[in-house]
């Protein structure tokens, strides 16, 4: 398998729906990821071997960028057409997406932190592969207490 590069994100637009989250990439294709995403305060961990897409939105809520960690599959020139980025994280290391967002490669799995305060927009975590996919939003200790 060739090596893959880290690769810029686009800034593209999304969308927030009562069931899930779109993003319309620059090659005018979109993604859903289905289902409301659960609330988790600062972290999320992988299980193992499973795909990680990290989604930060800008204050409106209207646009964000999508970033791949770790992804070995796409080719950079899928990815460079879509405006979706690549971060290629070493194991046991800590790389910074976005200010007040890290990913840390445990191996296996990768954990996906954040400060969303600090990140001055909603923190979005897709984790998947071929059997499921599971949606999450990573919130402030005060913010997972009650609503929006």
């Amino acid at each position: 398998m060739s090596l893959r590069n880290d690769i810029a994100p686009d800034t593209l637009p999304l969308s927030l729906e009562p069931e899930g989250v779109e993003v319309t990439y620059t090659d005018g294709r979109s993604v859903f990821y289905h289902g409301v995403p659960e609330r988790v305060e600062g972290s999320v961990m992988s299980g193992p071997g499973k795909d990680v897409h990290v989604l930060v939105t800008d204050p409106t809520e209207e646009e964000g960028v999508m970033v791949y960690v770790n992804d070995r599959k796409t080719h950079d020139d899928i990815l460079e057409s879509s405006g979706v980025g690549r971060v290629v994280v070493d194991r046991e290391t800590t790389e910074s997406l976005f200010p007040g967002v890290d990913v840390t490669n445990h191996g296996y799995r990768i954990e996906v932190s954040a400060d969303p305060e600090a990140a001055r927009g909603r923190v979005f975590v897709f984790v998947e592969d071929e059997l499921g996919e599971q949606s999450y939003e990573i919130v402030g200790v005060d913010a997972s207490e009650g609503g929006e």
